[in-house]
């Protein structure tokens, strides 16, 4: 009988973590063949050009989100399964990424041991969060507005981010590859959308609802 052997596209800007995953996966599941990219055009022709078994996928990468490319991914391999591993932690991305089709989210903080055990679930068909996230889902759905960024697009949330960090919008620019007039009008629709004045505004608001450390 042939042996089955398990193909895992990862794909994250850090080859040192490419590779770190690579060495985890194997040591603990054995028979896997990786493939690898390191930003969203280099996973989608590898998606186009074979089929894979599992993507386990950054947020955080240069030009397009992690978010932007699962949502694509998945209106053209909807049987794929995602899993995120992301340093943003669950409450900033989680529920986000779930409605766009994800599997599973693990934080990078986490042990290899909760990566293996999100990737075998997500393999066999379910889906992983941790305990905590399961709870706040739970309470999401008898309070299902949400908090006021809910109503922000993937986009204009990692720009949210990165203008309460600190950011100027020219960095910004430069790390997103886009336009400084681009993220500009980001900032604007950020604004009007949550209805404030200043980024010091936004500052404080993503401070007291940890958006950021």
């Amino acid at each position: 009988m042939d042996k089955v052997v398990l193909r895992v596209l990862i794909t994250d800007d850090h080859a040192i973590l490419r590779k770190g995953l690579m060495e985890i996966l194997t040591e603990n599941i054995g028979d896997v063949v990786c493939g690898e990219a390191r930003n969203a055009e280099q996973a989608i022709a590898q998606v186009r050009s074979r089929e894979w078994d599992l993507l386990i996928l950054d947020i955080a990468m240069p030009g397009r989100s992690g978010v932007d490319l699962l949502r694509d991914l998945k209106k053209e391999k909807p049987q794929l399964p995602v899993l995120i591993l992301s340093m943003y932690s669950e409450d900033q991305y989680g529920k986000r990424v779930l409605q766009a089709g994800a599997s599973g989210y693990v934080s990078k903080d986490s042990p290899p041991k909760e990566l293996i055990r999100a990737v075998r679930k997500v393999l066999a068909g379910g889906r992983y969060v941790s305990a905590t996230m399961a709870e706040k889902l739970a309470g999401d759905l008898e309070h299902p507005l949400g908090p006021r960024h809910s109503s922000l697009s993937d986009r204009e949330l990692e720009v949210l981010r990165m203008l309460a960090s600190g950011k100027t919008v020219s960095g910004i620019a430069e790390e997103l590859h886009l336009s400084v007039t681009t993220v500009s009008t980001y900032r604007v629709r950020i604004l009007e959308k949550m209805g404030m004045e200043t980024t010091a505004q936004l500052m404080h608001y993503a401070l007291s609802n940890h958006l950021i450390d």
